[in-house]
């Protein structure tokens, strides 16, 4: 994570805090260093912006590591149902691949 960049994203969403680019920015730099920041800005995506179709990925993987399946397992069902509905093909390809290997890692324990 490099400080500088998230700084000049906290600025862009002070400017306009309703962008769901610069939320979704936020929460994938701050994904691997601090999650739980992460899921805050996720949560704001999936929450006030439903058809952000690149939200669901990340989302469902983290909540996944984090160790909530149902929360992911939600996730990658509604991300894939708004992705069908948006006729999202490549986003819904990408997560139905994604949501697949979930299930598969669940079979797994």
């Amino acid at each position: 994570m490099e400080e500088e960049r998230l700084k000049k994203l906290y600025e862009f969403l002070e400017n306009d805090p309703n962008d769901p680019f610069t939320i979704y920015a936020i929460a994938n730099e701050l994904f691997f260093e601090k999650p739980e920041a992460a899921l805050k800005y996720y949560n704001i995506l999936l929450k006030d912006h439903p058809d952000y179709v690149a939200t669901y990925y990340h989302a469902a993987h983290l909540f996944a590591e984090l160790g909530n399946r149902q929360k992911a397992e939600d996730v990658y069902k509604t991300g894939i149902a708004i992705c069908q509905k948006l006729k999202q093909q490549h986003a819904l390809a990408e997560l139905q691949s994604a949501y697949n290997n979930f299930l598969f890692d669940d079979d797994d324990d």
